[in-house]
């Protein structure tokens, strides 16, 4: 099988963020691996052991996203592909990423490609679906639970704590969400061995793309912390003073009614 993952290099939330000027300080900030996209490296890699063939994982970004990259080959993926774009862009929104994974999927044989349900920095959930459109294959997200029996592919997916099931086939993209797996971490020998697996890295010229066709279709105002909640209240006496003291604070302070 040619198993394909997107992958995103992004902050790290349970670390300190520090925002100035509208844009978030990459100064002293972790960087990850998107926490959907392990899922989605994980199970390409199972799918590998299960059906043969070999898992690329593919980001696009800056060079400083190898190191994500390396980590991912540690879990036990076989190739990267690191899309830079650091001199070709300065901006850029789903609209751009999927442009140029469109471009740089116009001659591989897909089986199936594998993606975060969303990415934890924006969180927009539209790079697996858009790409899969561009494509012309099925798309399935937010993917608990995956078989494939030759061409044939059975799914489960979650839908706001319900399950759907689905039956498709390959090629296929899905995005993956959590509970379909349980990431493993990376080995001593993986990581000895990730030093001498593939990553190759791309650029824009090397797609055959031109600036202005992957130019964001979007642009970012502003971006601030939301604001610190306050410290709630208790109502004191009896049931029907803190009804009342509750339906005026609805109405003084709330202003919900």
């Amino acid at each position: 099988m040619n198993i394909y993952v997107l992958m995103k290099r992004t902050f790290d939330t349970e670390e300190k963020i520090s925002i100035g000027g509208g844009r978030i300080d990459e100064e002293g900030a972790e960087f990850i691996i998107n926490p959907y996209d392990e899922y989605a490296v994980e199970e390409a890699i199972k799918l590998r052991d299960e059906h043969g063939g070999e898992v690329t994982v593919v980001t696009v970004g800056e060079e400083d996203a190898e190191k994500q990259l390396r980590t991912a080959l540690a879990m036990g993926a076989d190739k990267a592909v690191l899309i830079n774009t650091e001199d070709d862009l300065e901006e850029g929104d789903q609209y751009t990423t999927v442009k140029i994974l469109e471009a740089y999927f116009e001659d591989k044989e897909v089986d199936i490609i594998l993606g975060g349900n969303v990415a934890i920095d924006e969180a927009s959930g539209q790079v697996g679906p858009r790409l899969a459109e561009r494509l012309d294959i099925p798309c399935v997200t937010t993917i608990t639970k995956i078989e494939v029996e030759g061409s044939e592919v059975h799914i489960e997916r979650d839908v706001e704590g319900d399950v759907e099931k689905v039956d498709t086939t390959l090629p296929l993209l899905v995005t993956c969400q959590q509970g379909l797996n349980e990431p493993r971490y990376p080995s001593l020998p993986g990581i000895m061995k990730a030093k001498k697996k593939p990553l190759e890295e791309l650029e824009i010229d090397d797609l055959d793309l031109e600036e202005d066709e992957v130019e964001p279709k979007t642009k970012t105002i502003d971006i601030f912390l939301p604001p610190e909640k306050q410290a709630g209240k208790v109502l004191e006496g009896d049931t029907d003073e803190q009804v009342k003291e509750l339906v005026s604070l609805l109405k003084t302070e709330a202003k919900v009614l």
